[in-house]
């Protein structure tokens, strides 16, 4: 895929025809994000539920284990997927579980996903117009499957980060361990370096930074090319975002679905707190 992964709100308006649309919008801790769904949306976007299209049941496997993959391509048709068509992924602003939607997608082989630069808040202020109501599915007729993007899971983990460069996206407090709000167990898997999901977006903006401050940010943690990277976060949801931030830069990374949820669904899996030394040239 040559083009970005991205897509501005003008581009979006201006293309012919018009992509088949996702909202993805989803909160951590809810409610759902199909009541705003049905108060507004881009006009011919069907509403995808992260927690159920996008995910499995929580258990051993994290919060939000990939999804089953029948349900998930079926999730797809129902919204109106097709194998030959663009598709673009929105939420309501910083693309956090848009990403999810992207990765998921690209990991099922479509080529030609992209996400909305800003979300509904963007196409809003823009001056767009919306829809109200429950709107309309399908039929698609995608038939993907996964194993399309890396992967690393969790038995994976301990020989990765001895080569190659683990990406924490969460909040640097939550990788320090000093505060946990979600999970049992505080801190981070060793040798994983902070990388926060929310540094990628602009402050009170929503859109992603220009492509140069992003790859001042990734490189200042170690991010280059002779290294494997890869990204996890709480449930594997933002990390998506760190995997799409560096696609944007023109780097493959490997998500770690099951992220610090499944990593501490084991007691026996060691755990750290505190500050990681950021990967340098000579590590």
């Amino acid at each position: 895929m040559t083009q970005s992964p991205m897509i501005s709100v003008e581009e979006l308006t201006s293309s012919q025809p018009m992509p088949t649309l996702l909202d993805v919008r989803w909160q951590l801790g809810g409610p759902p994000g199909h009541g705003e769904y049905v108060e507004g949306h881009i006009p011919g976007a069907s509403y995808v539920d992260l927690d159920t299209d996008l995910a499995d049941p929580p258990g051993d496997c994290g919060r939000h284990p990939l999804p089953d993959p029948d349900r998930f391509v079926s999730a797809m048709r129902r919204c109106g997927v097709r194998n030959d068509g663009p598709v673009v992924v929105y939420d309501a602003n910083t693309s956090m579980s848009a990403a999810r939607g992207w990765w998921l997608l690209r990991h099922y082989g479509h080529s030609d996903v992209r996400v909305l630069d800003g979300g509904y808040v963007a196409w809003v202020q823009a001056g767009n117009p919306v829809h109200t109501g429950a709107g309309l599915d399908g039929p698609g007729d995608f038939t993907g499957g996964p194993g399309a993007m890396p992967v690393v899971e969790v038995d994976e983990v301990p020989g990765f980060v001895t080569h190659g460069l683990l990406l924490d996206a969460r909040a640097p407090e939550r990788y320090r361990g000093e505060h946990e709000p979600v999970d049992p167990v505080a801190g981070h898997i060793p040798g994983a370096v902070n990388r926060p999901a929310s540094d990628n977006v602009v402050p009170g903006d929503g859109r992603l930074r220009e492509t140069g401050d992003l790859a001042s940010l990734y490189e200042s943690v170690g991010v280059r090319d002779d290294r494997e990277t890869g990204v996890y976060c709480g449930s594997g949801v933002t990390a998506a975002h760190g995997v799409l931030a560096l696609a944007v830069l023109g780097r493959d990374a490997a998500l770690y679905p099951g992220s610090w949820s499944e990593w501490v669904a084991d007691p026996e899996r060691r755990v750290v707190t505190g500050e990681q030394p950021h990967a340098t040239d000579e590590q």
